[in-house]
């Protein structure tokens, strides 16, 4: 690809780069010099081609197009960068995430009422405990190994799930499910987390997305729901589930919505955050030391390592962002981890600064969108800091690459290896 000048336009669309790490060289050249750049979309790991895209990379773009429904729509093509398969959009459009107001705001009202943060809070004391107990096993364990512990699957992995599910009210014997179909949903990109693509009659992958593939935790939706009505109790299932407004597929759709945007929100962010830590041992020290509080060090930490990388919207008319022409149609994808390390607005982007304030980053998303757990999320991010700073030792020493997600759109790590044994 070439911009104005035949200036090469570098790809930030192939997931597969995203597996060695996040392409910030290529994302400050296109903040600089294609700030709204076109992106082919070739066929990929399976995948088939799609028609290209336009890649936001500024965060003053990317707010715009965040809060501009009217112009961008979540509802014309939904919120992935594929398009889902024609058939499947109607049922896809269901979800909230994929809707524009006025109807948005309507299903947003109706889970608001469940998600309280009156309800959240009265989570934190066992948030806590979570935290302290998994990362306590996890150097115990190491100190009777070879001092070195995996900080994703001993510690965050667990942390993020267990505590979604037991906001959620899922029995303890259900729990392994939800984190089945957020690997399967969210690691669809990388085979070690999605294994192979079930192909369709036309030999093509099935998105994990459509109805098909998502029946089975639509059917224990369903079970879990008449097992509310009939035990009631206080968490957000109940309150789901006896709400006479909500719809049977409504209900689908936003348990759909809870146990992966919720589950993997706080399993992406919480591993970036203590590899950040990791990598910064003077802000750790000073994290640990009380120099800094948790509350600007848990948004510093989303800013540096956004759970989410990608947003699409489609344009509802021929409009202009930042100087480019945009048709009706045409996907437009805002890249989070680019508006965050946009110098424009922060300054040093990529000093790891816990006192930073303000703070305006965009790993939440804007506008009507604005994730509505970010509540739960920070309480939850806050806990297992604190509770690292309490738990590990002074000094956090790597003990090998951590292995990255294959994927343009959630920005995991699969594994975080780092040495506890000698404190």
């Amino acid at each position: 690809m070439t911009g104005s000048g035949s200036v090469p336009v570098p790809d930030v669309f192939d997931p597969r780069q995203y597996g060695q790490g996040i392409p910030h060289d290529h994302y400050r050249h296109l903040r600089d010099h294609h700030p709204v750049a076109w992106q082919e979309e070739p066929e990929v790991l399976g995948w088939p081609a799609g028609p290209g895209f336009w890649a936001v990379t500024r965060h003053e773009d990317v707010v715009r197009v965040l809060k501009d429904s009217s112009t961008y729509s979540s509802y014309l093509g939904a919120t992935q960068i594929r398009d889902p398969d024609p058939a499947d959009l109607p049922f896809i459009r269901r979800m909230m995430l994929n809707q524009d107001p006025p109807h948005h705001r309507r299903l947003r009202v109706l889970v608001s009422r469940a998600f309280t943060p009156k309800r959240i809070d009265r989570f934190g004391t066992g948030v806590r405990e979570r935290a302290r107990s998994l990362l306590t096993r996890a150097v115990t364990e190491a100190r009777s190994g070879d001092g070195t512990c995996d900080l994703v699957t001993q510690v965050t992995d667990d942390y993020a799930l267990l505590n979604l599910t037991d906001l959620l009210g899922v029995p303890d014997t259900d729990r392994a499910l939800l984190l089945h179909w957020t690997r399967r949903v969210i690691g669809y990109q990388d085979p070690d987390e999605a294994g192979t693509p079930r192909l369709g009659p036309d030999g093509k992958p099935v998105n994990p997305r459509s109805p098909s593939a998502l029946r089975d935790m639509f059917d224990y939706a369903h079970a879990l729901a008449a097992h509310k009505r009939r035990h009631p109790a206080d968490d957000v299932m109940t309150s789901l589930a006896t709400d006479p407004e909500l719809t049977a597929p409504e209900l689908e759709m936003f348990f759909f919505l809870l146990v992966i945007a919720g589950n993997d929100t706080v399993r992406s962010a919480a591993p970036g955050g203590l590899h950040l830590l990791v990598e910064n041992p003077e802000a750790y020290g000073r994290l640990r030391n009380g120099e800094v509080g948790s509350a600007t060090a848990v948004d510093e930490l989303l800013r540096r390592h956004p759970p989410v990388l990608t947003f699409r919207r489609t344009a509802r008319e021929d409009t202009v962002l930042a100087g480019t022409r945009i048709r009706t149609g045409d996907k437009v994808v805002v890249f989070h981890a680019s508006a965050n390390h946009d110098e424009r607005v922060f300054p040093d982007p990529f000093t790891l600064d816990l006192t930073r304030t303000p703070n305006p980053h965009v790993s939440f998303g804007d506008g009507p969108h604005v994730c509505l757990g970010a509540h739960f999320a920070r309480l939850q991010l806050r806990a297992l800091y604190e509770e690292t700073c309490r738990r590990l030792p002074p000094s956090l020493e790597s003990a090998g690459s951590p292995g990255r997600l294959v994927s343009n759109f959630i920005n995991g790590l699969k594994s975080l290896p780092v040495r506890v044994g000698g404190c």
